[in-house]
């Protein structure tokens, strides 16, 4: 009983969500089936390979998964790009609007400001900003393979480090243009649902015989 509480305490939330998916493509009929698969595609960390594993399982036509799981994936990594890169061009034009108002301006304005405000008892102590989190192990190793292998190395292998949803934010947010790396997500995505699919198929195939 109690090994019983320890192992339901204890399930990775990834693989309770995973869960959920399978008991939900084996509940809803047939002709919606896809559709599951298409929304666990969008989930970071399930993503296309993920969700087709999913409908796999649940007992979907392998290439239909693998179709809905990609468009799933795509789809959820195009929001993020489009909504990225209004981000960052809001960013930007902020930064030229204010810049012309700052040429010129006395390089003692802040030291000023600051020594005057020193003077008072009263004054409000100024704090020192907080230091940067670190960053994950898996974005330090992308950012490493966006170093060695551009855009396009660095799309194939990013799966392998962190979530496609988090690669395309990041490829957006440095300056990349959109289509390049819509293109290359979408070849990534492409490519490690059609590897997770037919090795899943494979296996389920020649190795369990179902």
């Amino acid at each position: 009983m109690f090994a019983t509480q320890f192992e339901e305490l204890t399930v990775n939330p990834v693989e309770e969500l995973i869960r959920n998916f399978q008991d939900l493509v084996a509940q809803v009929p047939e002709i919606f089936q896809p559709f599951i698969v298409l929304l666990a595609g969008a989930v970071p960390f399930i993503e296309g390979e993920g969700a087709a594993i999913i409908g796999i399982v649940g007992g979907i036509n392998p290439i239909v998964a693998g179709i809905a799981g990609a468009a799933g994936n795509f789809v959820a990594v195009l929001v993020v790009v489009l909504v990225t890169s209004r981000a960052r061009s809001a960013v930007v034009s902020r930064r030229s609007a204010r810049a012309p108002a700052t040429v010129g301006a006395p390089a003692t304005v802040g030291a000023s400001r600051y020594t005057g405000a020193s003077r008072y008892a009263d004054a409000p102590e100024i704090e020192e900003p907080a230091p940067a989190k670190p960053e994950s192990k898996g974005r330090q190793r992308f950012k490493r393979w966006l170093i060695r292998f551009g855009v396009p190395g660095a799309s194939i292998l990013g799966p392998l480090a962190i979530p496609t949803h988090f690669t395309a934010a990041m490829l957006v947010a440095g300056g990349t243009p959109r289509a390049w790396v819509l293109l290359w997500q979408a070849i990534a995505i492409a490519l490690w649902t059609t590897v997770g699919t037919v090795s899943v198929w494979a296996a389920l195939t020649f190795v369990v015989g179902v």
